[in-house]
């Protein structure tokens, strides 16, 4: 029987996870990612048993690895930012 990943593995993942997750260019993969990571994890305080913890720890690592490379491509082929996104202020010319 291999032992339970340890609480600091898990945020350390779960920190990882939502890091990747905003580091989407679109919006709405952003955002729905976020979701996903913080329902995912919520699991994780509900379960118990060490069996289950570790197929949940394996498969959250699987998914930020998929994570990563999906947010690569994201940025890659990001397009406009939507107006419910905060947009940044047009840099205004001085007179220098």
């Amino acid at each position: 029987m291999a032992l339970p990943p340890s609480r600091k593995s898990i945020l350390s993942l779960y920190a990882a996870t939502l890091r990747t997750s905003q580091s989407f260019s679109s919006y709405n993969f952003r955002e729905y990612f976020l979701r996903r990571t913080k329902s995912t994890f919520q699991e994780f305080q509900k379960e118990s048993s060490p069996e289950r913890l570790n197929e949940l720890y394996s498969s959250a690592k699987k998914e930020l690895a998929v994570l990563k490379r999906s947010a690569i491509v994201n940025r890659l082929y990001g397009g406009w930012r939507l107006a419910v996104e905060d947009q940044k202020p047009a840099r205004e010319r001085g007179n220098n």
